[in-house]
């Protein structure tokens, strides 16, 4: 039994080292171009964030090549609507929810309805992007269909951080690093939603937002659905151009991240089932192994690739810290969570619940559906 365990974590510290093997040749940095098209529409869905919209609203509504801010308004019951106007944004109000689709998507397809821009850039209301990143997503898509980019992330103290990189790790030794040269199959595709470009006339046609209205992890489901129409779809280091303050906790870091983690509703079995199989072997033994003064010589060499990731990790973070060097030792714990998210998946997200096709079944909001409106493509 030893030596088929042994076996086993060599084949998967095999995987995981020409995974991360890929990240020595990797695609450059998004940068602020010299020149760039204007006419670009920003949309941000939005659901109770009057606590944390206010940077992203004013930073788009200040950019130059920002053609109009749209702020969908998911029935909030905050300020969200009349802070996002005060900062110049436009307010769209969201219909109810109808049946069949998660909150976000629903959001966001009603924005695009209403953009008028030639390129439409989506971002979370908890971003906030710095001067320049409208334009370097704008000229990223003169040679592909849709972007999405790796933010800097902002940690409230060291055990948040810890446990934020510990969750990172796992997507890195799954899929690699970010903005890697080689295109991956449709199925191993990632992209991260909280901030994406397209044109909009292509995702209109495309029906994206509406072929994906029933994930919970929406954004990978989107991403893996166009590059499997053939979209050349990337996944590029936005590290230099954007934040995002996700979490206000180590609990909601748990809860909320955790709940997503694992890609279970975007991932057949088999390759669910082989990723979880790679992170237990290759990242939580090595250091259970060593807390409990038995590691071996594969252990220690996995241990030292996974501290070199460190340096790695550092600009991925706004405030780089002690959270940072202590995140390998929560490895068995980000393996937990991801392993508890794919055994007892959750579909509760900003107070909806889901049934498995996407219709919510508790809503304390909830209102009578009303159709969206068509809007002609302009």
């Amino acid at each position: 039994m030893k030596a088929l365990l042994a076996a086993v974590q060599v084949a998967a510290a095999v995987v995981v080292t020409a995974r991360l093997v890929k990240g020595r040749d990797r695609r450059p940095a998004l940068r602020p171009p010299a020149t760039a098209p204007g006419g670009i529409t920003v949309v941000v869905p939005a659901r109770d964030e009057e606590g944390r919209i206010g940077p992203c609203v004013a930073a788009a509504v200040a950019d130059p090549l920002v053609r109009e801010v749209i702020v969908v308004d998911d029935e909030s019951a905050d300020g969200t609507a009349r802070l996002a106007a005060a900062l110049g944004a436009r307010v769209v109000r969201g219909r109810p929810l109808p049946q069949g689709w998660v909150g976000k998507q629903w959001a966001l397809h009603q924005g695009l309805s209403e953009a008028t821009g030639d390129i439409v850039i989506t971002l979370d209301a908890d971003t906030r992007p710095d001067p320049g990143l409208f334009a370097a997503l704008a000229e990223a898509l003169d040679d592909c269909d849709l972007v999405s980019v790796a933010p800097r992330f902002v940690c409230d103290g060291p055990v948040e951080q810890a446990l934020h990189a510990a969750f990172l790790a796992t997507l890195v030794y799954r899929y690699g690093p970010v903005g890697a040269w080689r295109t991956p199959p449709p199925y191993r595709v990632i992209a991260n939603g909280q901030c994406m470009a397209f044109r909009r006339k292509a995702m209109r046609v495309s029906g994206g937002f509406v072929r994906v209205r029933g994930n919970m992890t929406d954004d990978v489901a989107l991403a893996r659905t166009l590059a499997g129409d053939g979209w050349e779809v990337r996944f590029l280091d936005g590290r230099g151009l954007l934040e995002v303050d996700m979490h206000s906790s180590v609990a909601e870091v748990w809860r909320e991240w955790g709940r997503s983690l694992s890609l279970a509703d975007v991932t057949d079995g088999p390759r669910l089932a082989g990723d979880i199989a790679v992170v237990w072997l290759t990242a939580a033994l090595p250091v259970a192994r060593l807390l409990t003064g038995r590691p071996t010589r594969l252990d220690l060499g996995l241990l030292c690739m996974r501290f070199l990731l460190l340096g790695a990790f550092r600009r991925g973070y706004t405030r780089p810290g002690l959270g940072l060097l202590l995140s390998p030792l929560l490895d068995p714990l980000a393996a937990l969570r991801l392993t508890l998210g794919v055994l007892r998946p959750s579909r509760t997200w900003r107070g909806r619940t889901y049934a498995s096709a996407g219709r919510p079944v508790s809503d304390d909001r909830s209102a009578v559906v009303v159709p969206l409106r068509r809007t002609a493509a302009r």
